[in-house]
């Protein structure tokens, strides 16, 4: 058997359906922390708002953390590899034009976990806002700018 790339191996088994809830992470190139600077990881929400706008996803909750990010999704139409790919595209394209950059912006691949009906939503929602509590970026969540979850009471919008 041929050895495949890492990126590969993500999608064996990999198996979709619409109206299915999904965690899906993707990884910057070289985990750079390019999301240090806010404005350019509301560049990456944005694109999470307009996926649930076209109607390919509606957002259930997500984080742009300085490497990486996490959307918990329900899935509407397409696939999960087209939704990325074209989250990850629109999302490089703006990011690279706002920061002079030139290249890639992410790794190849991502990763999806499909929740079980019996999964608590809520919960896995507050574990992924709560990512940048666990890695030490603040001592409250509504200190880091770049969360949001349909279930979130803030007076101020994090993605604007």
């Amino acid at each position: 058997m041929p050895k495949l790339s890492a990126s590969h191996r993500l999608r064996l088994g990999r198996y979709d359906e619409p109206n299915r809830i999904y965690l899906l992470t993707a990884n910057t190139l070289f985990r750079a922390p390019v999301f240090r600077q806010v404005a350019l990881g509301r560049l990456v929400a944005e694109q999470f708002r307009k996926a649930q706008e076209l109607g390919f996803a509606d957002s259930l909750a997500w984080v742009v953390m300085p490497d990486h990010f996490h959307w918990l999704i329900d899935l509407k139409r397409g696939s999960l590899s087209e939704l990325m790919q074209r989250t990850k595209s629109l999302s490089a394209r703006v990011v690279n034009m706002a920061a002079g950059r030139e290249g890639s912006l992410w790794q190849p691949g991502f990763h999806d976990r499909a929740l079980r009906r019996d999964d608590d939503l809520v919960q896995m929602a507050r574990y992924v806002v709560a990512n940048p509590l666990r890695a030490g970026l603040v001592q409250k969540l509504d200190d880091y700018p770049l969360w949001d979850a349909i279930w979130a009471t803030r007076t101020s919008c994090p993605s604007s």
